[in-house]
């Protein structure tokens, strides 16, 4: 009887722990584009001074406002980075996930692009909506969570402006070094 009391408290306390280690550990690998790495360990952060992470992204920055990107300041870039890619998209949009904003070949000396800009010599792509450049988010109804991914890469890429994510995904493959992401949730009023 003692046995089927341990083995009756032991197995959720297995299943716990188990749940806990992929979420901490398996969290990096479930928004990778272009690795095969399944655990980045990431010592870069990807801040803004706008919003808090999981904040709410202040009107200023969506259809609702100026329809300008927000300040990101970039913190601890890895050494053995060649460039950057912010990758900016909305994963609750009804279609699948919304692409609002793709820009590559960012110098990795770069600590911030700020509100409104591109940095210098980086080239942006095209958005789920046929756009090029920063597209506002604007979702049709409820809440939704944009995510601000910066990835470090180890190469440049050889990517002509307007490309699609697909296309950049395919071109971040096997580059990737770390990544950084920064949450935010608008509703419309």
């Amino acid at each position: 009887m003692n046995t089927m009391i341990k083995i009756g408290i032991m197995v959720p306390a297995v299943i716990v722990l188990v749940f806990a280690c992929l979420q901490i550990f398996g969290k990096k690998s479930s928004n990778q584009i272009g690795t095969s790495q399944t655990n980045i360990i990431s010592t870069m952060n990807l801040t803004s001074s706008a919003f808090a992470n999981n904040g709410n992204l202040p009107s200023k920055y969506t259809c609702d406002g100026q329809k300008i990107n927000p300040e990101l300041l970039i913190g601890e870039t890895p050494q053995e980075a060649e460039s950057l890619v912010l990758i900016v998209d909305d994963p609750d949009a009804p279609a699948g996930i919304f692409t609002h904003w793709t820009v590559w070949n960012i110098d990795p000396s770069v600590k911030s692009i700020e509100e409104n800009s591109v940095p210098a010599g980086a080239i942006q792509g095209m958005a789920t909506s046929n756009e090029v450049g920063y597209v506002p988010p604007c979702p049709p109804g409820g809440t939704h969570r944009y995510r601000f991914k910066l990835y470090v890469l180890d190469t440049m890429l050889d990517l002509q402006g307007g490309a699609s994510v697909s296309e950049l995904s395919a071109a971040m493959s096997g580059h990737v070094v770390d990544l950084a992401e920064l949450i935010s949730f608008y509703q419309r009023r």
